[in-house]
């Protein structure tokens, strides 16, 4: 992909002066692993093909959105790669005007076939989901036994050279002990490592988690203990992460406070899930039901003032749009819907 810069400023101006210029867009809700803090290992309901939004319905949101100002888009899932053809859309989104940075997260299984074309195409970073170090703890906490895949993964994206993080959900009893040997990655490869406060939303139907044990003064006073030297630094204005560095590490510690909500304040994104719903929020339930107004014949310009309507009523924070949502009283949706 080529470096598209772009002059334009963002349309997506919330009700608070946040400019949005980030979409994270899920395209399935299926996933090749059953991740404790993600969804149960059965029950799980899958959406019909027919009830997720086409390639092409996709394509065309970016492309509206490109025109109001988003810049950056990120694919999720579920697993991306469990979509067919999803290179097709990638591809495809990298040549829309004005979308200067495309990312991806994946949690390695079926990724590395896939590396030399994600260079080529320009990718601009992938994010790996990788909990854990230990074999015997990877197995029980994905339900699958694909560590050496996930491996395999993360050293072809540094042969690619293609810019990488690694994901990692900090678990009460599950991998607490990774927290310092995960730790070790940016200090011996040119990667970033995040620690993830455990959010509530693993399809379980329950809000789960009353109190987080492991929040992020919690991750970092663990980290600290094996790395006194460790020293916050600044980030990206926009950035979900308090960032470290230590001396000596080619790589950067971040903490995600996604249960904390630390960082709402200078949030720059929206979501479309794997069903087409539009959230302003991570935690709200859900604002605008996309596919359905896509398949009703909307115009683009009727699509483009809903977008800059609904921007225009966003919630100040999680905890404001958390509230909205338990007055609805929703049952959570497995985070492999939400996209992350």
């Amino acid at each position: 992909m080529t470096n598209k810069i772009s002059s334009q400023k963002s349309s997506l101006i919330d009700n608070f002066g946040r400019p949005i210029n980030y979409l994270r867009i899920s395209v399935t809700d299926r996933c090749n692993l059953r991740c404790l803090y993600c969804m149960p290992e059965t029950g799980m309901r899958f959406l019909p093909k027919k009830e997720i939004l086409t390639f092409e319905e996709v394509e065309r949101l970016a492309s509206i959105l490109a025109e109001l100002g988003i810049t950056k888009i990120r694919i999720t899932g579920g697993e991306p790669f469990v979509r067919t053809d999803l290179m097709h859309l990638i591809r495809s989104i990298s040549e829309i005007d004005g979308i200067e940075e495309i990312h991806l997260t994946t949690n390695g299984i079926l990724t590395p076939k896939f590396i030399p074309e994600l260079e080529e195409i320009g990718i601009a970073g992938i994010n790996l989901s990788l909990d854990t170090l230990d074999r015997q703890r990877f197995s029980g906490i994905t339900r699958q036994d694909k560590f050496d895949t996930v491996l395999e993964t993360f050293h072809l994206a540094l042969d690619y050279r293609i810019p990488l993080k690694i994901n990692t959900v900090v678990m009460d009893g599950l991998n607490i002990p990774d927290i310092p040997l995960l730790a070790n990655l940016p200090k011996e490869y040119p990667v970033d490592i995040r620690y993830i406060e455990e959010m509530p939303f693993n399809g379980s139907g329950t809000n789960g988690h009353p109190k987080l044990k492991w929040d992020h003064k919690r991750i970092f006073q663990e980290l600290q203990k094996f790395y006194p030297d460790i020293t916050k630094v600044d980030g990206s204005p926009n950035s979900t992460s308090i960032n470290y560095s230590v001396p000596g590490f080619r790589g950067k510690i971040g903490i995600i406070a996604g249960f904390t909500r630390t960082f709402c304040g200078t949030c720059n994104r929206i979501r479309i899930t794997a069903k087409g719903m539009l959230k302003t929020c991570l935690y709200d339930d859900g604002v605008f039901d996309l596919k359905n107004f896509l398949r009703s014949k909307a115009t683009d310009q009727q699509i483009k003032e809903m977008f800059l309507s609904l921007i225009g009523n966003r919630p100040k924070d999680g905890f404001e749009a958390q509230k909205i949502r338990n007055n609805h009283k929703p049952t959570f949706e497995s985070m492999s819907i939400i996209g992350g």
